[in-house]
């Protein structure tokens, strides 16, 4: 009994849980507030109840956020008291319930769905109270719970959720409107799902659905059309329901009525979605799994990952509508970096070719090709992003070669949609498709179209029609346009059905084509289109959206002079910059003056500046030519008043703590803040610029990274894509001012080495030079160079030149080289092999070398060493032998303990091989290297040491001594031959030419004979014998 008692002591109250899953951290915090709530109230009455409540949450913030936690916590998991509870929530609230709706939010994006049934309807009652109450901030909390509304799902629950948020936003409809961009996400929403509520037993629901969105479409239809082209898209998957087909016909024959300034669809369709309200169709878990496919997932890798996604989401027949949300997804949201493009990571357009070939039903299979192909209508080459139309032509490719069915039944639709989905548009959206191909075609997405529109494996009557509808590209050569067609926006003159065809009745529909991996090609034509990515990859830097932003929404979350000041700096956009400066100046005098700015003050003011002086903060910064009259005016801007107050006493190591948070702010929600605060603080006085960067460091301390050499690399990378000559100008004074930090990361380094042109590799080089620039110290030097290994070509290069520069000896790198592959490793073999070219050969750069594998087409050391041979053959010769001798003396040792503990010595095997590689370089022919006596000694020392089958496999070195041997015994016997009686005597000491050469030859056998052990009194003989010859 008393474990039963524990065990349900221990049950979660807020959490669907198995016994065997840890206790959640936020749940645990949230019950300690709890039971520190109850303690603090005890059996008092409520007014002293609150009066406790309210000393205990005065006394600092962490007992402020425990005793909202605790409420929180009564208020989910006790329905009967919630009332009063919120009532003692608002009441003690010091922040606004800023801690109560941030923990909020946090539980619905990521623990909704293992929220228990009792908590979820908590959830959205105290988020309806908030609603009513007007809590700023809830408006996050209202965004987070319709993305729990997930599409091509009527369990019961999930309809819940639908019906519970309708019921918010219907009674708060005066609310809603103060926010467009959450109800323009709400719209978009509603008209999704109104689509999935298609039952009889959803009718009530439906209807309601349809009421509200009309509602808000005929009133705010302006507001609504922010979302951009697929409003039209989901009011064409509902266009039978009688409400939408009156609205569909004001929209194309009288769209004035609906507003003044909406002259019909063509202007909708010309307009991309914001990529927010995509995004709103997919859950938190669906879209983490999506990013996980489309960035950490390899080719070849990718099948166990989607067959759980299919059973997880799409396993029922009304998930068959979640395809184009995804697809859209996908498509407009989605947009990999050059890295992941470049990489084996699946792409974007294998996802959705699953997507596809998974569909069972040919209704959504005709949404989802429309789906994949909306943005090449009415596509706008100067407004488009090459990213929203790349998978749609990358997927036909792809499947060409062993797929073709897939590439019949897309080049089909393609061709139906341009004349159907909407007669009176029908040139516009045809001149829209073609600048679409042409565009694909500019930026090399693919090098011609040709093989693609009149291809073979295509049927006769799809040839005719896409050679008729594309005969632009169904030439040989690629064709690239210098300008662009503009497709022209008409008013349409009439109405037009816009149910397209679905798909080539040929191919027959998509449910029929085989269900398998979404790699459509065999690994051959993986690795070829991964060359040909890599060749092209530079172009799909995606163009930047600047996306719009309701600066009234966050000026509704401020109040008072700061309110009135913002709203002025909102009018004086249009300016001149002085005035602005001023009015800047101004808002920093009355952030300094408050005592109570806090994060929740500057939230909103942080993200109201950066998107007011979006334009200002990014871009190109630093001056074509710098003098100080033009690194003055780019420091005039409006954003650089809040960085001068910031580090105005920057020499006495302090900062205005309320600055301090905003700034902070600011760097957290705009990637660009950082390196413009560097800029500033070093730019702003040439003297004391490297004390004021420490307040940089300040700033990285206090904002959600909190590590300075993250806060570095991220902003180098943010710098890089904006203005690289700014990055390269912040080179030399962040390297000096934060050494430590920049010096041991080789992030930081790839950054810059990874976008630099030469002429600035050149300037890089002088700093360093000149002593202005250290990037390398030598105690970590040799895990630089390891980690720079898989970098590209041209970077290695770079700090191959960059460590040149430095004074640091070839000592310091030979710890990596027995790390390096011949081939796998080009770039630094051949660097190394240059700088050792310029040493003297000592015993410290001889043991590296050896100490590397001996493999066949490794040529760098016997390169080096057939170099040392020519210019020191002697030393080398000394070294050689010295090394030969200790490899000698640790193999016998090995031998006798019968161990293969590694050792730092080179091995027999490793030393022979590479002296035997030597042998045969053409250098060491034209030397005597190996018939030097230190040599020859060392090879007769291993001798003994190594096996019958080292002996057998390197037995032309060791010929070499049998050679000798022979030589040396003839020339002996020889010589004794010759020699007469009286050769000793002063007279015969005289002899011709060719006799001294003789000689001389004899002393050289001689000396090469006496390197071989005798016995001492064969040595003393023959000592005597060669007496005479001394000399």
């Amino acid at each position: 009994m008393i474990f039963t008692a524990m065990e349900e002591a221990k049950k979660s109250k807020l959490f669907i849980a198995s016994a065997i899953e840890l206790r959640d951290d936020l749940e645990e915090k949230m019950e300690k507030g709890y039971e520190f709530v109850t303690k603090v109230m005890g059996s008092s009455s409520e007014r002293e109840a609150h009066d406790s409540l309210n000393a205990v949450v005065c006394k600092g913030m962490k007992e402020h956020e425990d005793i909202t936690l605790g409420l929180l916590y009564s208020i989910l998991t006790s329905p009967t008291t919630a009332p009063k509870t919120y009532r003692d929530l608002a009441l003690i609230s010091r922040d606004g319930l800023s801690v109560a709706w941030t923990k909020l939010n946090q539980i619905v994006v990521d623990k909704y769905t293992k929220l228990q049934d009792g908590v979820r309807t908590q959830l959205v009652w105290v988020t309806k109270e908030m609603v009513k109450n007007s809590v700023t901030g809830v408006v996050n909390v209202c965004s987070s719970l319709i993305k729990q509304i997930a599409g091509g799902d009527i369990h019961p629950k999930n309809v819940w959720l639908a019906e519970a948020m309708l019921d918010l936003f219907t009674e708060n409809k005066a609310w809603l409107d103060k926010y467009p961009v959450l109800m323009a996400m709400v719209l978009y929403t509603y008209l999704r799902v109104i689509e999935d509520h298609s039952s009889q037993m959803l009718a009530s629901l439906r209807q309601r659905e349809v009421d509200f969105c009309i509602g808000l479409l005929r009133s705010k239809f302006m507001e609504c059309c922010r979302i951009g082209r697929d409003l039209l898209r989901l009011l064409q998957n509902v266009a039978r329901i009688p409400e939408f087909e009156k609205l569909w016909k004001d929209m194309i024959h009288r769209p004035q009525s609906l507003n003044p300034q909406f002259t019909g669809v063509a202007q909708l369709m010309s307009q991309r979605t914001s990529p927010k309200y995509l995004a709103c169709r997919l859950t938190p878990e669906m879209e983490k799994k999506i990013i996980f496919l489309t960035s950490k997932v390899r080719f070849g890798q990718q099948k166990r990952y989607q067959d759980w996604f299919q059973k997880q989401f799409l396993s029922t027949p009304e998930s068959q509508s979640l395809r184009c949300d995804l697809i859209r997804y996908i498509c407009c949201t989605v947009h990999p970096s050059n890295e992941v493009l470049c990489s084996e990571i699946i792409q974007r357009w294998a996802v959705i070719g699953w997507l596809l070939t998974t569909c069972s039903s040919n209704a959504a299979a005709s949404c989802a090709k429309l789906a994949l192909f909306y943005d090449w209508l009415l596509f706008n080459p100067t407004r488009g992003n090459i990213m929203d139309i790349e998978p749609a032509i990358l997927v036909m490719h792809h499947s060409m070669r062993s797929h073709p069915a897939i590439t019949a039944t897309l080049l089909d639709f393609l061709c139906r949609i341009i004349p159907n989905l909407h007669p009176p548009l029908e040139q516009q959206i045809k001149q829209g498709v073609m600048s679409a191909l042409r565009f694909l075609l500019e930026k090399r997405v693919l090098p011609s179209l040709a093989q693609l529109f009149d291809n073979p494996k295509l049927d006769r009557e799809l040839r005719a029609m896409t050679r008729d509808m594309f005969a632009e590209f169904c030439t040989t050569t690629p064709t690239t346009p210098t300008a662009p067609a503009t497709p022209m926006l008409a008013l349409p003159p009439e109405d037009g059905k816009t149910e397209p065809e679905s798909a080539n009745n040929d191919h027959g529909p998509i449910q029929r084509l085989p269900s398998e991996d979404a790699t459509f090609s065999d690994e051959e034509e993986e690795d070829r289109s991964l060359r040909q990515r890599n060749q092209d990859s530079a172009v799909f830097r995606p163009i930047k959206q600047e996306e719009e932003v309701d600066l009234d929404m966050y000026l509704d979350q401020l109040d008072g002079e700061i309110k009135e000041m913002c709203s002025i700096l909102q009018s004086q956009r249009d300016s001149d910059i002085e005035t602005q400066c001023e009015t800047m100046e101004n808002l920093c005098s009355v952030i300094l003056e408050m005592d109570d700015f806090d994060s929740d003050i500057a939230g909103p003011l942080a993200t109201f500046l950066c998107s007011l002086y979006k334009r200002d903060i990014t871009g190109e910064t630093l001056p074509d030519e710098i003098t100080d009259e033009t690194m003055e005016d780019s420091l005039g801007k409006p954003i650089c008043v809040i960085f001068r107050n910031l580090s105005a006493d920057a020499e006495q190591d302090s900062c205005p703590l309320q600055l301090l948070t905003l700034v902070c702010m600011m760097y957290e929600k705009q990637i660009q803040i950082g390196y413009n605060l560097l800029y500033f603080l070093h730019a702003s006085s040439s003297k004391q610029g490297e004390r004021r960067l420490h307040m940089y460091e300040e700033v990285c301390r206090n904002t959600g990274i909190g590590d300075l050499t993250s806060c570095l690399v991220r902003d180098f990378k943010a710098c890089a894509e904006e203005d690289v000559r700014l990055m390269c100008y912040l080179v030399s004074p962040v390297y000096t001012m934060f050494c430590d930090a920049t010096t041991e990361s080789t992030d930081l380094l790839h950054t810059i080495v990874s976008c630099v042109d030469s002429a600035q590799l050149q300037d890089l080089i002088c700093d360093v030079m000149q002593g202005n620039l250290m990037m390398f110290k030598k105690e970590n030097i040799a895990k630089v160079l390891e980690a720079t290994l898989e970098w590209e070509t041209f970077e290695q290069y770079c700090v191959w030149q960059i460590l040149l520069a430095h004074d640091l000896d070839v000592d310091q790198f030979v710890a990596v080289i027995p790390k390096l592959t011949y081939k796998e490793h080009p770039e630094a073999m051949a660097s190394l092999l240059l700088m050792l070219k310029l040493e003297r050969i000592s015993l410290d750069l001889l043991k590296p070398l050896m100490l590397r594998p001996c493999k066949d087409g490794d040529r760098f050391v016997s390169s080096i060493l057939s170099y040392w041979a020519v210019q020191d053959e002697q030393h080398l010769a000394d070294f050689i032998k010295t090394l030969l001798v200790r490899a000698t003396t640790s193999a016998k040792r090995l031998r006798q303990r019968q161990t293969s503990k590694p050792s730092n010595i080179p091995s027999p095997d490793q030393i022979l091989g590479h002296l035997e590689a030597l042998r045969q370089t053409s250098a060491i022919r034209q030397s005597m290297f190996f018939s030097q006596e230190a040599v020859l000694l060392g090879l007769q020392t291993i001798q003994s040491a190594c096996t019958d089958a080292q002996k057998m496999k390197f037995s032309d070195l060791f010929g070499l001594i049998e050679d000798l041997d022979d030589m040396t015994s003839r020339t002996t016997r020889s010589r004794v031959t010759r020699r007469s009686p009286g050769s000793s005597s002063p007279k015969n000491r005289k002899a011709p030419q060719n006799d001294v050469e003789s000689s001389s030859e004899s002393d050289q056998d001689d000396d090469i004979s006496s390197s071989k052990p005798k016995p001492a009194k064969k040595r003393k003989k023959s000592n005597a014998l060669g007496g005479s010859d001394s000399d």
